[in-house]
């Protein structure tokens, strides 16, 4: 069982970003799926969560900015925004329960370029 977050590079301001966390292995439920972030120098800090029924949260400070959502038929989350800016830049770490497990992605990071 293992999840596999993708989707990050070197972006420019300003262009959008979508990373997926695909959840593979041997396991019958997923329950909530969500997102973490690590900027370089900070501690790790929540962005978002969305449990298998659609129901979303978002940390004040990315709402309105970053969007959840997952795809139950290919166990699959996704995080995407419209508009990167500086303070994005980060290692974006997915999560899931799995079987009542939490289990975490390897990471990746997202670099937003001026």
């Amino acid at each position: 069982v293992q999840l596999q977050a993708s989707g990050g590079g070197l972006v420019p301001v300003g262009e959008p970003l979508r990373l997926s966390c695909l959840a593979s292995g041997n396991f019958e439920r997923i329950a909530n799926m969500g997102w973490y972030r690590q900027p370089p120098g900070k501690d790790r800090e929540f962005v978002a969560v969305i449990t298998n029924d659609g129901t979303t949260i978002y940390e004040d400070t990315v709402k309105g900015h970053f969007t959840i959502s997952r795809d139950n038929a290919k166990n699959t989350c996704y995080l995407q925004t419209d508009t990167l800016k500086p303070e994005d830049s980060a290692v974006y770490y997915c999560y899931a329960q799995l079987d009542g497990t939490l289990r975490w992605g390897q990471g990746t990071l997202v670099t937003v370029s001026s």
